[in-house]
């Protein structure tokens, strides 16, 4: 099977989905004896449900996922047990805080209206061709490190100036699909060569080392002497002393607990809003009357007065702009698969056998193109498919929309990442038309994060006043 599998490199989401259409969602991937790449790939619902909920036990992260994420750290998508628990509790707890939802409002706007609305406007000045998704990418980045480090790194200023953090997910993604697909000892091999994507991944985590320690230093030393203007939330001071109550107050790790913490969550708020909302306003401009009903929707339910900010209250109004980036992560989930080991024998709801050898890799990109479960026209951008004759958002079990994960390991910033992508779209829509430039191949880049292969090139063109039906 391995000659398929690297034919098919390029377009190895697209491969992977043909092969698990004709075989009825599950197969068994045989590589090169003693290659040790022999895998079982699934898009089942039954089977993702089992794995990740009903028997959510026998499949931790484990030490082999530990070693492909290590850049990660001990951060809350590494790790297992006691402090997986205690790190997902903290945060659960500090986003369902109200002053944190105040907090995000405001600091979604500020990096939209300082940020992302001068440089939109500077192109539809100029009507320059230029990259939505760099754009999304850098937006996202500033808004989750104003956020979580109360820091601005100017990444989507004018000029658009190159910041290595910013750029090294990008880079770190790409390789860290290469070590789901080739074997350990290659890419460890490539490491300690210093090589190939290994070189790019170890220049990542110098980048994301040399900006956030500085910055965690910076905020703990503003913190112990009581600088920080914040009085109504602060999330750094609420890690450290979350931090300090679970480790009886021992401080000696906690500059990597903080690091790897924070790069977490920059890692899924940074990639999780920029990669939603390039697909989005590709399929936006592929389907102009979705566009028009949701321009009328943002008219007729938010009746936005000039310099008005959007908030968490008045995006809940948009239905049907919720319905299409709902539609928009079925077709492409940010996180296009997910790998896991059992560690006891185990038989899947498909018949498949497993064991402790046994590596599994979840497609979620392939479950949005099943007809079995979306019909036969699954492959058509239908934001109505999520709206109930009542109006409101229908909801659609986990396993078979896994874009968030499933069972206990779903995201908890669902909620947060919802607002953000409501808040930029609206806004871009009443402002602007993205049209694309012509004569490009839009694709799905082959990395753990699904983004659009070599970016999505666009012009913007003045706002048209939408017209009532």
């Amino acid at each position: 099977m391995l000659p398929g599998l690297i034919q098919n490199a390029y377009r190895v989401h697209d491969f992977a989905t043909d092969v698990l259409i004709e075989t009825m969602g599950t197969i068994e991937f045989h590589g090169p004896v003693l290659a040790n790449l022999n895998m079982l790939i699934t898009s089942d619902p039954a089977n993702i449900h089992h794995i990740l909920s009903r028997n959510f036990s026998n499949y931790p992260k484990g030490l082999e996922l530990r070693k492909i994420f290590d850049i990660l750290g001990n951060g809350i998508f590494n790790v297992d047990s006691e402090l997986w628990e205690f790190q997902r509790k903290t945060t659960i707890s500090l986003m369902t805080n109200a002053k944190f939802q105040t907090l995000l409002e405001r600091n979604t706007w500020d990096t939209i209206e300082k940020g992302l609305l001068p440089i939109l406007d500077a192109f539809a000045r100029q009507d320059t061709p230029f990259d939505l998704q760099d754009i999304f990418q850098r937006y996202s980045f500033d808004a989750i490190i104003k956020l979580l480090l109360d820091h601005n790194p100017r990444s989507l200023s004018i000029g658009l100036p190159h910041v290595p953090c910013e750029k090294a997910f990008n880079d770190a993604m790409y390789a860290l699909l290469y070590r789901h697909i080739l074997p350990e000892g290659c890419w460890k091999m490539q490491k300690w060569l210093q090589i190939g994507k290994e070189k790019k991944l170890i220049q990542a985590q110098e980048a994301f080392d040399q900006f956030l320690y500085p910055c965690i230093s910076r905020k703990r030393e503003e913190l112990m002497n009581q600088t920080i203007k914040d009085e109504d939330f602060n999330l750094f001071a609420a890690y450290v002393k979350a931090y300090n109550q679970w480790n009886n107050r021992d401080s000696s790790n906690i500059q990597k607990f903080l690091r790897d913490t924070f790069l977490n969550l920059i890692f899924a708020g940074r990639d999780t809003t920029s990669t939603t909302l390039t697909w989005f306003f590709w399929l936006l401009a592929k389907n102009p009357l979705v566009e028009a009903r949701i321009r009328e929707e943002i008219q007729q339910q938010l009746h936005l007065k000039e310099d008005e900010n959007l908030n968490t209250e008045k995006t809940r109004k948009l239905v049907y702009l919720h319905g299409a980036l709902c539609e928009t992560l079925r077709l492409f989930p940010t996180l296009s698969l997910q790998r896991k080991i059992p560690l006891e024998y185990d038989i899947l709801p498909s018949g498949h056998r497993v064991s402790p050898n046994t590596r599994i890799v979840l497609s979620f990109y392939t479950v949005g193109r099943m007809e079995t479960i979306w019909g036969k026209d699954c492959l058509e951008f239908k934001p109505e498919r999520w709206i109930t004759e009542r109006g409101s958002i229908k909801h659609v079990p986990s396993f078979k929309f896994p874009a968030f994960n499933a069972g206990p390991r779903l995201c908890i910033g669902k909620e947060m990442g919802f607002i953000q992508m409501k808040m930029v779209a609206a806004t871009i829509i009443q402002n602007y038309q993205v049209q694309l430039v012509e004569g490009q191949i839009i694709s799905p880049s082959s990395s753990i994060i699904l983004q659009v292969k070599n970016g999505l090139k666009v012009r913007l063109v003045n706002r048209v006043p939408v017209q009532s039906s």
